[in-house]
């Protein structure tokens, strides 16, 4: 009997199924499920550089087949594939020396940057403080308020024989241009950055007795940063504008000259090739001061 029994399955005793049919009863439910959420973060960053990249790559091709038309229609004009190649021959040696006035756009570049650097330089180390002087005494806004508004609508070209007149030399004059446009956005954002800093950080400032000195950098100059570096973009845009016209003027080495120069030889292909090296050069310096910008500028969470 015993024996007998034995022989019986037990009821209990479950028979495994093999490896491959071990599988969530879900599994085939589930899975396009997942794959379409992986296929939609995987797309999220395609996405995301379609929208950056695909709308300057669908403006610069169309500058360029507007370009392509122009030059098909006037023959004078080269076409972007000729200003390509020669764009190519010339940097490929862009640092050439054939005499003081024949030298490669690199050293051009080079010095229409130089003229730019020191015109911004000296235009800093006096509109900074005077924007700050502006912002914080009343007297001093209402006493400069009326010449930065008189002087300000002023071309900075029409500074140029001014500069020749005091300098008696073309690249004095050239920064003196570049010193005159730099200034006003200098010492207005500076000016407005310093007049709406929060009253209550001055209030706390005089409770708690600090000196101007500590006034000036621990509250002030963070506070005033965001908007000096805004006037700091407007007067390399403008510095970089300026210093073009001023060397067609005035001469010498620099790009502005340089763009002068191939007018005189009767040579599109390289005017063509200065305005966008002239283009590029003021999109770089943009970019890095945009990136400078967004180092230094802080949200308000509103908390």
């Amino acid at each position: 009997m015993s024996k007998s029994l034995s022989t019986i399955p037990s009821a209990t005793t479950r028979t495994d199924p093999p490896s491959d049919q071990q599988q969530h009863p879900h599994s085939e439910r589930e899975t396009p499920e997942k794959s379409f959420v992986v296929l939609r973060l995987r797309a999220l960053p395609l996405r995301g550089f379609v929208l950056h990249i695909a709308p300057p790559a669908a403006g610069l091709a169309l500058l360029i087949l507007v370009w392509q038309i122009i030059s098909f229609k006037n023959t004078s004009i080269p076409s972007p594939i000729q200003t390509w190649n020669e764009a190519l021959l010339i940097f490929s040696d862009p640092f050439y020396q054939r005499g003081p006035n024949d030298q490669g756009i690199g050293w051009n570049i080079f010095a229409s940057l130089q003229r730019v650097g020191l015109g911004f330089g000296l235009a800093a180390l006096v509109g900074i403080p005077l924007g700050f002087l502006t912002g914080r005494s009343t007297f001093a806004y209402r006493m400069c308020q009326p010449l930065i508004s008189l002087l300000k609508p002023v071309s900075p070209l029409a500074w140029l024989p001014i500069g020749l007149l005091i300098f008696k030399a073309a690249n004095p004059a050239a920064i003196w241009s570049i010193f005159i446009c730099s200034i006003w956005p200098l010492i207005i954002n500076t000016a407005t950055g310093v007049q709406r800093v929060p009253q209550d950080y001055l209030n706390v400032a005089k409770v708690l007795n600090l000196s101007e000195w500590k006034i000036l950098t621990k509250i002030l100059f963070p506070a005033v940063l965001p908007y000096l570096l805004t006037g700091v973009r407007l007067a390399i845009g403008t510095a970089w504008l300026v210093i073009v016209a001023a060397e067609m003027l005035t001469g010498g080495v620099g790009i502005g000259f340089w763009v002068w120069d191939e007018w005189n030889n009767l040579n599109v292909m390289h005017i063509l090739i200065a305005i966008i090296v002239i283009g590029l050069v003021g999109l770089v310096l943009e970019q890095m001061l945009v990136l400078l910008a967004k180092l230094v500028t802080y949200e308000d969470s509103g908390v």
